[in-house]
């Protein structure tokens, strides 16, 4: 009979461990390339039972090999491949769960839990749970066209550019092409991002790009047709002539496009040319009136005199020459001469000549005995 009790209480305790030390979790796991997935690990913690040590083993090619340990150093990451990737809580008690992020496609295989405990005999309890983890690609979705800077109406000449956006487990392949799809499409790049450098008329038109990548969907997906419009460059703006002050003339290739001139602007052209005029009629005053004060005609008192001894002969002529050769009379006065009277100056002094000679010759002959 006691030894029917003892082999009950056995029983019950050896259930009761089991129910304690019992690891949970999942079989399979399909993770994402590039994201990160958690490999489930959990057990009810008991004070019967100190954890050891929590080790995860990768089976992959039937070549086993230990990524993650604790113990009571700490945490230990074995295989290069998974420093900084890999982690483990240490909040939750009995939470063994091991994270890997950054999913790589050689992260595939079987992943084993296994975690042992101290009984408090002093004993070792093992237990482990294998999941089995597939990686795979999500397929890209549609495409969007993103233009660059400018937008989709871009100058002639000028630089931009085409992006094919889209999501999806990369590597993911892009093409471009020129054209409608369904159509006949010209196919231009095989990059994410559409380069001009410099455009021209004939690069205007429509395009639109595909993705894909190789999920096992391996779906091609297209985006919408987008419109690229090149403008063709204006000509230099051309000014009028500088009597039509209120606005200029633009030359555009479509035609002539009259356009304003900002008002500070024809206030300030009004303000100079008025200037320019008060300027020009004190300029025209100031001359006259300096004219009229000091004028420069002259007017010679010996042909004057000499006008009025034309009359004379002979003699007299001698004598009135040499009187007034012997008062040296050379006496100016300013007044205006006219056009004419330069024509009559200009023949008295012709007459004087002759008629000094003249009297000269006459005088010669008096002394002759």
């Amino acid at each position: 009979m006691e030894k029917l009790e003892w082999l009950v209480v056995f029983v019950n305790s050896f259930t009761f461990c089991n129910a304690i030390l019992e690891l949970t979790g999942t079989h399979n796991i399909e993770g994402i390339w590039k994201s990160s997935v958690t490999l489930p690990c959990v057990y009810r913690p008991s004070q019967d039972f100190v954890q050891q040590t929590v080790i995860w083993t990768l089976d992959r090619d039937q070549s086993p090999a230990t990524v993650f340990r604790r113990d009571s150093s700490g945490n230990h990451i074995l295989l290069s491949q998974y420093r900084g990737r890999v982690s483990m809580p240490n909040s939750t008690p009995g939470d063994v769960s091991l994270e890997i992020e950054k999913l790589e496609v050689t992260d595939r295989g079987h992943y084993t839990c296994k975690v042992t405990w101290r009984t408090q005999n002093k004993s070792l309890l093992t237990r482990e749970r294998t999941t089995t983890v597939n990686v795979v690609k999500v397929a890209v979705t549609k495409p969007i066209v993103r233009p660059g800077p400018l937008g989709f109406t871009v100058p002639k000449g000028a630089r931009t550019s085409l992006t094919c956006s889209t999501n999806g487990s990369p590597p993911i392949t892009y093409r471009w092409f020129k054209g409608e799809p369904g159509g006949n499409a010209v196919h231009v790049s095989s990059h994410a991002v559409l380069m001009f450098d410099s455009l021209r008329m004939s690069d205007m038109g429509k395009y639109y790009c595909e993705a894909e990548n190789r999920a096992r969907s391996q779906v091609i997906q297209q985006s919408d047709a987008v419109q690229l419009t090149v403008r063709a460059l204006t000509k230099p703006a051309t000014m009028v002539p500088c009597s039509e002050t209120k606005a200029h003339t633009i030359v555009s290739e479509g035609g002539y496009q009259r356009t304003s001139l900002p008002l500070y602007l024809i206030i300030l052209i009004v303000v100079l040319c008025v200037a320019m005029v008060f300027v020009v009629i004190a300029v025209v005053l100031c001359r006259r009136k300096t004219e009229k004060d000091n004028p420069n005609e002259v007017t010679d008192h010996n042909s004057m005199n000499l006008t009025r001894g034309e009359t004379c002969s002979g003699v007299n002529v001698k004598c009135t020459y040499e009187e007034a050769k012997s008062r040296g009379e050379n006496n100016y006065t300013s007044q205006p001469v006219k056009e004419n009277e330069y024509e009559t100056i200009g023949t008295v002094k012709n007459d004087y000549a002759t008629l000094v000679k003249a009297t000269a010759s006459e005088y010669e002959l008096g002394d002759v005995p």
